[in-house]
């Protein structure tokens, strides 16, 4: 589906490509969204306005000049966006082409981002004189929801250290969550440190205009501050993971003693059992009438005394 956003005279209107007989003049043209995009699509787009896209493979490599290049002409830069699905985490690159004033931008599903920005191009089009501010709309939006992920990533392993102490949750969830957590902030970080390289990139480029530089510049403090945060709670997994496995250590020292106190008290009953099974033809307690209680009562008291020595000894 392709989606113009078309400014006249200080109102920004919306068609799509079923609205027009004859594709816009780029003169109008604010901004092209291509969602879901067919061959038919590009060649499309590609002709009527002298572009080249980049193919869905290209846009998903992770070299540096994958990721920004800027011709004579036009900038074409491809920024991942974190999707979190299903207890799954991972980058979905979208790609951007900004060309004289106008910005296309080729994604393969949806994002809140773009919803946001529409609503924000129809209410309040003096804000956007070119592409580049929608550009940079786009990217500020997408930066204060990574700000949001983080921060919400950080309330549960708040909540998650405080699951440790608690017997309701096993042993098996919690590896599960721990592993979740650090693949969750292993994406998200992926994600600011290629926005951060972006936004370097284009404070260099002689084609983005003062208004949006400026922009920039908060932007990137703002995403340099995110990508510490997600050291400080790689920090906080890694210490959690610790104190799991001291805590895992610790209850099977539990059942190791509990068999080790266990063989203890019964070696001792089992050797008299031992003794007194032999058979031999001379055993005194054999005649004896007061043999069988005696044996049973020493085998007792053999079991009680090293329990009695580890309650005094304060193992028990």
């Amino acid at each position: 589906m392709i989606k113009f956003y078309l400014k006249k005279k200080g109102k920004i209107s919306l068609y799509t490509q079923d609205s027009f007989e004859i594709l816009p003049a780029k003169e109008d043209i604010l901004w092209i969204d291509i969602t879901f995009p067919s061959q038919n699509d590009f060649k499309i787009i590609e002709s009527e306005y002298n572009l080249e896209f980049p193919t869905r493979q290209e846009s998903q490599e992770i070299e540096v000049s994958s990721r920004f290049w800027e011709d004579e002409d036009d900038i074409t830069i491809n920024s991942f966006f974190m999707i979190s699905e299903d207890k799954h985490s991972y980058n979905e690159s979208i790609s951007f082409i900004l060309k004289d004033h106008m910005l296309i931008t080729i994604r393969y599903r949806e994002f809140k981002t773009f919803n946001d920005c529409e609503k924000k191009l129809l209410s309040a089009p003096n804000l956007f004189i070119s592409g580049y501010d929608v550009f940079g709309y786009i990217l500020e939006s997408r930066i204060d929801i990574d700000a949001d992920i983080i921060e919400n990533l950080s309330r549960s392993v708040t909540t998650l250290r405080k699951q440790l102490f608690s017997d309701e949750t096993d042993n098996e969830d919690i590896l599960e969550i721990i592993s979740r957590f650090e693949d969750m902030n292993t994406m998200i970080r992926d994600s600011l440190i290629d926005k951060q390289r972006i936004i370097s990139s284009m404070l260099k480029s002689p084609k983005v205009p003062q208004s949006l530089l400026n922009n920039l510049k908060i932007m990137i403090k703002d995403v340099n501050s995110l990508i510490e945060y997600t050291k400080y709670n790689f920090d906080r997994l890694d210490y959690i993971h610790n104190i799991f496995l001291g805590l895992l250590g610790i209850e099977q020292n539990k059942v190791v003693k509990i068999f080790t106190v266990v063989s203890v008290i019964f070696l001792p009953p089992t050797l008299i059992a031992s003794i007194y099974g032999m058979n031999f033809e001379f055993m005194p307690e054999l005649d004896w009438l007061l043999g069988y209680p005696f044996s049973l009562g020493l085998m007792l008291a053999s079991a009680i005394l090293p329990i009695f020595i580890f309650k005094k000894k304060g193992w028990l």
